[in-house]
């Protein structure tokens, strides 16, 4: 994102956004603080008209009622004194409820559009990046709208207030006033524009710290072991130094904005007051809206006056640093939110039905074990169903991650319902893209997939994914407990059903030597499992999703020979009667496959049983025997 997307388009997003959120209390807020700060000008007004008072009396020698008109005045300013102070308390009270509401709304619209969004954006950003808008820049958004954002507009409106009635009382020394604030308006736009690069920059540079801190904590062991901790040291302190070096300009900038305009301030101060007094000795007629002689009951308050510009025009440059990294936050936020999410066009869906005496088959709303695609024609306007029996069939497919690099090419394969496949070949064959594109995680360039006979575009990606089941490589549980990370597979099991799942993976034993059996607290993906147990586990959560498609990327690869000849068993019931996708480096777990595809490359080099393939002594024989090695 560039930093032209700080500006006031972002500004003007947070306060729609902000509203949209709170229609009623955020104007209510609103008419507090207008009230607050349009009070907060009018002390100048009862000055003048009280030296008016004491003016006029001393001319006329007449003092008997001075008195009474003083306290009359000072009255009814305390009377706006008391509804601007409840005025204040009632917009710093829905303050603290729409800021933090406010905040709580963008993470959950944040966290449920990075749900929609697919696996590409996922393998293309720094997931501590990611992190870094759920923290740093919703703090720093925090931040602008609960004070700065207040601050600023309390100080804008005493501004205007202040400024209407320089102009009432005289045109001449408001020119003088207006001249000095053009100067401090120049130095804030060119030091605070300065002061927003590097205050983006410095949000950008710190995703960046906590991304790479994420990734060295993943790692750690790896680090350990390869003794590369100086070098992860001299890459943080890389990286350490990008974030001082843009937060230290960012604040240079920041910081000596407010004594500028402190010192123009007092500068502007003292050429009103000789200005005035000019105006005093030389007897100028006076330029006003009110039409009054320029006099001591105009010069001093309007000195008072002076002196409260330039402070509302300093509370709004101190505000400048909350506000700039406050809107780049936003704006992160806003690239976040606005990421598109992943495309489903799909309306073949999935339904529980029952089948019929002749054969057919019909929708119905209690769980039957029997599933169909419900596909409804738009031409004739029809409905058909299909029996989810997972047949699955690849047709001239050609894929490719980045234009130009292709990673499949021309792959055609079927697997029919209850037959088991094996994909083998070197790291970077295409083994995973495959499953990849058969959840449609990544939609393929050119070809066709068939799911049961149905285009899997035409299938909406929910159900599609429901009915397949998926073992990867990589492990990934959930903090909870040993229950519920197995029932995620199926929300709707019960306690007996994912025990069963458990006993058919091999996963019972260990399970029931755990301090609390099933309900064993998992934390840290599982850190108090051994990597062997931690993929048992998640090939129970397959399991208990009993789903008629499996599909096993390296499911073993983390488990011991012993382990693996336990698991073995149960992952033959497992597959028993389902469509299985296997991907494996260890031959002997494809040995008993229907087909086994060998393939280089992205291409299909090699396909037929386990002793076929070995007679015809091709690579998967040189595989097989150690001839050739499969990286």
């Amino acid at each position: 994102m560039k930093n032209k997307q700080i500006n006031g388009k972002t500004a003007l997003r947070v306060l729609k956004t902000v509203r949209g959120f709170y229609p009623v209390l955020f104007p209510l807020t609103i008419a507090c603080i207008l009230f607050s700060a349009v009070v907060g000008a009018l002390p100048a007004v009862f000055m003048q008209n009280v030296i008016a008072l004491v003016e006029t009396s001393w001319q006329t020698g007449d003092w008997s009622a001075v008195g009474s008109r003083i306290l009359s005045l000072v009255g009814l300013l305390a009377v706006f004194y008391v509804l601007a102070l409840a005025a204040s308390t009632t917009f710093t009270q829905l303050m603290a409820v729409i800021t933090q509401g406010t905040l709580k709304k963008l993470r959950e619209k944040m966290f449920g559009g990075m749900q929609r969004l697919p696996i590409r954006y996922f393998d293309t950003n720094n997931h501590g990046d990611i992190m870094s808008h759920y923290t740093n820049d919703i703090d720093t958004l925090r931040q602008m709208v609960s004070q700065s954002f207040p601050q600023m507009l309390a100080s804008a409106i005493s501004v205007l207030t202040v400024f209407s009635i320089m102009i009432y009382y005289c045109v001449w020394l408001t020119l003088v006033v207006v001249l000095g604030v053009a100067i401090m308006l120049v130095v804030t736009k060119k030091i605070g524009g300065r002061s927003a690069r590097y205050f983006f920059g410095q949000q950008t540079a710190l995703g960046e710290v906590e991304g790479f801190i994420e990734e060295m904590m993943n790692g750690q062991k790896v680090i350990k072991v390869f003794c590369h901790e100086e070098e992860s040291k001299a890459d943080f302190d890389r990286l350490n130094d990008a974030l001082y070096d843009a937060s230290e300009r960012a604040n240079r900038y920041a910081n000596i904005l407010g004594p500028i305009l402190n010192n123009i301030g007092n500068v502007l101060y003292v050429v009103v007051a000789l200005a005035g007094g000019s105006l005093l000795l030389t007897g100028v007629p006076n330029l006003s809206i009110s039409g009054m002689a320029f006099g001591i009951s105009i010069a001093v308050p309007f000195l008072n006056m002076t002196k409260q510009f330039v402070g509302n025009i300093g509370q709004v440059s101190h505000q400048i640093n909350a506000v700039v990294m406050g809107l780049a936050g936003a704006a992160r936020i806003f690239e976040l939110m606005d990421e598109l999410p992943e495309e489903d066009n799909g309306y073949v869906t999935l339904v529980n039905a029952r089948e019929n005496a002749d054969g057919t088959l019909t929708e119905c709303a209690e769980r039957t074990n029997v599933w169909a695609w419900k596909h409804p024609h738009k031409a004739d306007g029809t409905i058909t169903y299909t029996r989810l029996a997972g047949d699955v069939r690849l047709y001239n497919v050609d894929f490719e991650y980045e234009a130009d690099k292709p990673v499949l090419h021309d792959v055609s394969l079927y697997a029919k319902p209850g037959q088991k496949v094996a994909f083998v070949g070197a790291t970077g064959a295409g083994k995973t893209t495959i499953t990849n594109l058969l959840n449609r995680f990544y939609d393929i360039r050119d070809g066709k997939i068939r799911y049961d006979g149905i285009n899997i575009n035409k299938i909406k990606k929910s159900d599609l994914r429901r009915s397949l089941g998926i073992v990867l490589q990589d492990t990934n549980l959930f903090t909870g407990t040993v229950m519920e990370n197995i029932r995620y597979g199926n929300l709707g099991a019960t306690d007996e059903e994912c025990i069963v799942a458990a006993q058919l993976a091999g996963a019972h034993d260990f399970i029931t030597r755990l301090p609390q059996g099933y309900q064993t607290m998992l934390t840290g993906n599982g850190a108090n499992l051994s990597q062997g147990q931690r993929q048992l586990l998640s090939i129970a959560r397959a399991a208990v999703a009993d789903p008629p498609v499996m599909i096993l990327d390296e499911a073993t690869s983390s488990i011991d020979t012993r382990t693996e000849a336990i698991v073995q068993r149960g992952m033959d019931a497992l597959m028993y009667g389902r469509t299985v996708f296997v991907i494996a480096h260890r031959l002997s777990t494809v040995k008993n496959s229907n087909v086994i595809i060998v393939l280089d490359h992205g291409h299909i080099i090699e396909r037929g049983s386990h002793e076929e393939l070995l007679a015809q002594k091709g690579q998967y024989y040189q595989l097989y025997t150690g001839a050739f090695e499969l990286e």
